[in-house]
């Protein structure tokens, strides 16, 4: 008995699923085994409904089997491969080709949208086989380059492309054009904060974490959403892995070059962040991969919910292991934190009084310190501007650069970075593995005499030295030298002090 290939998902994976259907004499019934979950399970009342919408009534005994039997089925994405493998046990498809089918049956016979579609087509690829999809599912998979897919919008119409009533329906290749970004809000709206602007475009040069830490009302946040404007755009192979993440979690999968930016709640469960729960579906910080990870308000994240977070912006990927398994996530992110100093959040500054004791003081700064902060490359300070600066600067010196400006800058940089890496295949100095920094981040005698100095007096672990050094490679880059001198190393250590 062949069966009818189908998908379901493990992780970002897809896996293959034969369909088996045999239909006996007796009472009706359908039964589905295989380990299917509940939409699995459920998909026996639309696929029924769907077949009567197109004139077939089943009779008799219906038994469905989805091989391998060991792997866990879930979702509705069975519907499609079901239906077609009941069409076929009843003697309406004498022919079903070999392909991959997955789609949702709506109760009259429509085929609506489904997550994984993308990972799909992958396996569609590596398989050598064709994929059919709902018209919905169409414009991503299209994004996937040496896919044969065709697209349907019912039950009925895939039906008659397979017996050749109706001529298949191609999916052609999808083209993404290079879009400017839209910059909102603009560099060019902020008004001073002259070194937290030049953090930024360090951080977005080189992918480097950054720590914004000053009173409310000073721009944390403004500077931290002004980031994701500055970024390069997404060359294809990092859209690619961006869209396996969107599309296992069945979100928009828009063709667009932006990098992600996603903003984190401090209510937020270390499982919303890192991943898990019953099906091991992405979190944020996956979510967030080759984009912008922001946790505002980072001293109210509870502290199991921080540290969970050490693996994954170390190794640029985060392993969920539950009770259902093991899978594997990309978490290469830019990680923006933002802090008040204090408690009150007027600890040094220049017109709100402190209200803290020295000893809440200490309290609130050991939530910024230890193994998150040796993995912030750049920390910042940002001051609160008085309303006299403020209106000084609207109206005297030059003006600010906006946005586009900085985001040539940095795009050159990256440039420049990704050619002096791609034989090690890594795009930016922030993925840098530490045996890489000792043998090509090469220093002059003066320069590595200089950081042997600072380190001691700033007290650097061996990471926070590594990182120094990648944040310096990354400045002499934004100003086109070959060298890193102790003008760059002294620009990098100044954003080590806390």
């Amino acid at each position: 008995m062949s069966g009818v290939l189908g998908v379901t998902l493990r992780g970002m994976e897809a896996l293959p699923v034969e369909v088996e259907v045999e239909i006996t004499g007796g009472l009706f019934a359908i039964s589905i085994v295989g380990m299917p979950d509940v939409a699995v399970k459920e998909s026996r009342e639309r696929v029924r409904a769907a077949l009567r919408s197109i004139g077939l009534t089943l009779k008799g005994r219906v038994s469905v089997n989805l091989a391998p039997a060991d792997i866990p089925k879930e979702g509705a994405l069975l519907d499609l491969p079901i239906a077609l493998g009941m069409m076929k046990a009843s003697g309406i498809l004498s022919n079903c080709p070999k392909a991959l089918y997955m789609g949702e049956l709506a109760l009259d016979g429509r085929l609506r949208r489904v997550r994984g579609a993308v990972p799909a087509a992958f396996l569609a690829r590596n398989l050598n086989i064709p994929l059919y999809v709902p018209s919905e599912n169409a414009e991503e998979v299209a994004l996937v380059k040496g896919v044969e897919a065709y697209c349907a919008d019912s039950l009925g119409e895939l039906a008659m492309m397979i017996t050749g009533a109706e001529e298949s329906r191609p999916v052609p290749p999808a083209y993404i054009p290079d879009t400017d970004v839209n910059a909102d809000p603009d560099f060019a709206d902020i008004k001073g904060q002259a070194a937290a602007r030049r953090a930024a475009e360090i951080a977005a040069a080189g992918h480097h974490n950054m720590l914004l830490v000053g009173s409310p009302g000073s721009g944390k946040t403004l500077i931290a959403k002004a980031l994701a404007g500055i970024l390069p755009p997404l060359n294809d192979e990092e859209l690619v892995e961006t869209l396996l993440v969107r599309s296992t979690l069945g979100l928009d999968t828009k063709p667009t070059r932006e990098r992600p930016f996603r903003v984190v709640h401090f209510t937020a469960s270390t499982v919303s962040i890192c991943g898990g729960g019953n099906n091991l579906r992405p979190g944020e910080v996956s979510l967030a991969h080759r984009g912008v990870l922001f946790l505002d308000e980072y001293t109210e994240f509870r502290r199991d919910l921080t540290e969970s977070l050490r693996a994954p912006i170390e190794d640029g990927f985060i392993s969920v292991s539950r009770a259902a398994g093991t899978v594997t996530y990309p978490s290469r992110v830019l990680l923006v934190l933002a802090a008040n100093p204090c408690a009150c959040g007027y600890y040094g500054d220049p017109v709100m009084k402190c209200k803290c004791s020295s000893l809440d003081i200490e309290r609130y700064k050991r939530k910024l310190s230890g193994p998150i902060m040796d993995r912030i490359d750049l920390h910042i300070h940002v001051p609160r501007l008085t309303p006299e600066e403020l209106l000084m600067l609207s109206n005297k010196g030059a003006p600010p650069e906006p946005s586009s400006v900085i985001r040539e800058r940095v795009i050159k940089a990256r440039k420049i970075q990704q050619d002096r890496w791609k034989e090690f295949n890594l795009v930016c100095n922030a993925e840098l593995p530490e045996k890489l920094v000792k043998r090509c981040l090469t220093l002059s005698d003066e320069v590595r005499n200089y950081l042997a100095t600072m380190a001691a007096k700033l007290n650097l672990s061996g990471r926070g030295l590594s990182r120094v050094m990648k944040v310096s490679r990354t400045i002499a880059d934004l100003a086109g030298e070959e060298e890193i001198t102790k003008k760059h190393m002294a620009e990098a250590l100044m954003y080590r002090e806390k």
